[in-house]
């Protein structure tokens, strides 16, 4: 409900710089600050954040020990997810020591999610890695691991900071954002009305990007109309559903959707090309480019955006066992992730991945996940 009132808050003064008022009250995106970039492609300077991240307690000394570790996603059994467990199981082959598995609920369910860690806590884990269903309501089981004296690394979804040591963040929010509104700008117009298919309101990391795309589109791309924001909870069937309901409702207003997770963009363009409607409807969206060939092959999407998810278990493995051997601390500036390098910390306590990949007809046959 909190999110919701102030959603509907920050929708009133985000409709004073677009041309017509929203037609229904903007439920996605946080409360938290948002950092648009510059609309050309000036780079934003990451200011120096002291650490914020939470500490287990007693930890064994882990030091070069081969890990028990767990891998709880959001859900199993899509494909984005078992391009990440991907990612793990080879770091885990590669460093050598470490015993991974991925155990993650049917669905996208906090609940499931949760049960499933405390679980694990009370089997016997020296590492748990986990992409939020929801930032605070996972904090407790995850503060519960630490008292443990467990590592805790969270990836792709976060959670509060002080409820995990580090978040590998697999692209910064405004950096996704820009390239998602300018997209969609591109292929819509400058005064396109478009609406969005999410998970969830709570889902952390689509509620984080949905704030920076309001307050870039509203400072880069004034005159676009943003006509509504739906959930479909990471189900395949309820994101075609919630698009065609799009489409009926809005008709010829509607010039584009947007896809917020790699299940809802292909449903949302299978429901755009069974409507008939490539080429008077974009899509764009994060989604895995296999499951976006057809529709970018048939020029019904032009751009898809999205970072390796396979790099990004990869490189959530190997900051999990950079902190538990004492190499990762509060205050670095990098960590070694094997063939990806150095990568940065910003943020006090994330890890970041690198910038996201805009693909279309042009590169998306050249990537494979």
């Amino acid at each position: 409900m909190r999110n919701r009132v102030l959603g509907a808050l920050l929708a009133l003064s985000f409709s004073t710089s677009l041309t017509h008022a929203q037609s229904a009250a903007w439920t996605g995106g946080d409360d938290l600050p948002t950092n648009p970039l510059a609309c050309d492609a000036t780079p934003a300077t990451a200011a120096a954040k002291p650490y914020d991240g939470g500490s287990p307690t007693n930890a064994p000394d882990r030091k070069g020990k081969t890990l028990k570790v767990v891998d709880v996603p959001k859900l199993v059994g899509i494909g984005y997810f078992n391009a990440t467990s991907k990612g793990i199981a080879d770091a885990a082959k590669e460093i050598g020591t470490m015993d991974a598995k991925t155990d993650g609920p049917s669905k996208a369910n906090i609940d499931d999610q949760i049960t499933l860690i405390d679980n694990y806590i009370t089997s016997g884990v020296d590492g748990i890695l986990f992409a939020a269903n929801d930032p605070v309501a996972i904090a407790p089981v995850l503060k519960k691991a630490l008292a443990a004296g467990i590592n805790v690394v969270g990836y792709d979804a976060n959670s509060t900071p002080d409820a995990r040591q580090w978040f590998v963040n697999q692209a910064e929010f405004n950096g996704i954002a820009k390239a998602m509104v300018d997209s969609m700008a591109k292929e819509t117009g400058e005064d396109g009305a478009f609406a969005i298919v999410t998970s969830t309101f709570t889902t952390p990391n689509q509620a984080r990007w949905i704030s920076e795309m309001a307050a870039y589109q509203a400072k880069c791309h004034p005159k676009m109309k943003w006509l509504e924001t739906v959930e479909a909870q990471e189900d395949n069937i309820l994101s075609f559903n919630q698009t065609n309901t799009l489409l009926n409702k809005y008709g010829d207003e509607l010039k584009g959707v947007f896809g917020m997770t790699s299940v809802a963009t292909p449903a949302a363009a299978d429901a755009v090309t069974q409507a008939k409607k490539c080429g008077k409807v974009a899509v764009v969206g994060l989604a895995t480019p296999n499951a976006m060939k057809p529709y970018v092959a048939a020029d019904c999407v032009k751009s898809v955006v999205l970072w390796n998810p396979v790099d990004l278990g990869y490189a959530a493995a190997h900051v999990l066992r950079a902190v538990a051997d004492g190499t990762l601390a509060p205050g670095a500036t990098s960590v070694k992730a094997g063939k990806l390098g150095d990568l940065s910390v910003i943020n006090g306590s994330e890890i970041l991945l690198g910038a996201p990949t805009v693909f279309s007809k042009d590169n998306i046959n050249n990537f494979d996940f």
